[in-house]
């Protein structure tokens, strides 16, 4: 059967060579102030001590499964997801897309709040069918094993799954490569789908820039851009670049994977410099932990690679033509103004948020459930 009930595994023999790995780990020296040369050591110093001593996988496991799980086999792939349906009369799919260094965890607060409004001071009508997939090469979903696994390819991949679960159109919402696989579900496969919503807009999007010069506002954005990857994109140019080689030392050590991952949700967060703000230790813990029991951060990496292989580059006259909701929140940065992004899509909804970052799902899942509520209201059949 292409589609079966998944199990969550857990392996008490790779908690205890995670911990004796935690315990045997070989610190580099600092200088400088805290942050000033990169991942603070004191920091992750007293994160380490709480991983090896008290996090608890078996408990993280369990929290993860009160979620249906399922693997779809389709398109030389095994996709792993939940499938929660909604509480309403008229429940709407949507599909929720992860981004890196995230993972289906980014999800699990605001689940509940889509699936069952009314329980969380909101509308029945607005109740969604939710569905969100481990892209290729995360979490349980299978690792490719062949180049081409791309945002392309994934959005084909999603089409396919939502059709085996018996959704002839559905929504979608993403942000970080989520918000490029969305994109390119709204530009390639339009018949398919009620509406996008992004609260990210992809770093490789390039409009068709015919027949209307660019405004200041968009030069200013472009100029912001791209001091933004000569000062913090460092990471991303290694793994659109050389992605196996950095993999060998963090698929091997704890604390370079947990620095390489907790960097960005300190970086790309509103928590002021604090991630202990926006996310318990448990949370941080539980997807860097993810990673390094499936042993995902490599084929994670590939996925930068395959981008820069083939980018969002709109051709001439190509847009994106169904209806698309964006969240901007105040820490998500560089962001394009809303001229920019109207270049190539049916903007029909523009929120400014009040509050939060890169992490939307999970630091302000209350926000973006209600703008996800007002967009697809009017969309709704």
């Amino acid at each position: 059967m292409p589609i079966e009930p998944y199990l969550i595994p857990y392996s008490q023999a790779a908690v205890d060579d995670l911990r004796g790995r935690l315990r045997r780990t070989r610190w580099p020296d600092q200088i400088g102030a805290a942050w000033e040369y990169g991942f603070d050591r004191s920091f992750l110093s007293e994160l380490y001590a709480y991983w090896s001593d008290e996090f608890d996988w078996k408990a993280q496991v369990e929290r993860m499964s009160r979620f249906r799980h399922f693997r779809y086999t389709g398109g030389g792939a095994g996709i792993h997801f939940i499938h929660e349906r909604g509480r309403g009369p008229s429940p709407l799919p949507l599909l929720l897309t992860h981004g890196w260094p995230g993972s289906f965890l980014e999800f699990r607060r605001i689940i509940p709040l889509l699936t069952d409004p009314a329980s969380h001071g909101g509308d029945a009508a607005d109740a969604f069918d939710v569905v969100v997939p481990s892209m290729p090469g995360y979490g349980y979903s299978d690792r490719p094993t062949a180049p081409g696994m791309n945002t392309f390819a994934i959005a084909q991949l999603w089409t396919e799954l939502m059709s085996e679960l018996g959704y002839a159109r559905f929504a979608a919402q993403g942000g970080d490569i989520g918000a490029s696989v969305s994109t390119i579900l709204g530009l390639r496969h339009a018949p398919r789908m009620i509406g996008i919503h992004l609260n990210y807009i992809p770093g490789s999007y390039r409009p068709d820039l015919a027949g209307r010069p660019i405004e200041p506002a968009e030069e200013e954005f472009l100029r912001t851009a791209g001091r933004w990857a000569e000062e913090k994109g460092a990471y991303s140019h290694m793994q659109r670049t050389y992605p196996q080689t950095a993999a060998y030392g963090l698929n091997d050590s704890p604390a370079g994977l947990a620095a390489w991952i907790l960097e960005k949700f300190r970086d790309w967060s509103d928590c002021e410099g604090d991630p202990y703000r926006r996310f318990t230790r448990d949370e941080l813990l539980g997807n860097v932990t993810l990673y390094w029991m499936t042993e995902t951060i490599s084929s994670s990496f590939r996925l930068y690679y395959e981008g820069r292989l083939a980018p969002l580059h709109f051709a001439e006259g190509e847009r994106v033509r169904v209806p698309c909701g964006i969240a901007h929140f105040p820490k998500e940065a560089p962001f394009p103004p809303r001229q920019w992004v109207e270049r190539g899509y049916d903007v029909r909804r523009w929120t400014e948020m009040p509050r939060g970052g890169h992490f939307a799902a999970a630091e302000e899942p209350e926000l973006l459930a209600e703008d996800l509520r007002g967009f697809f209201r009017g969309l709704r059949g």
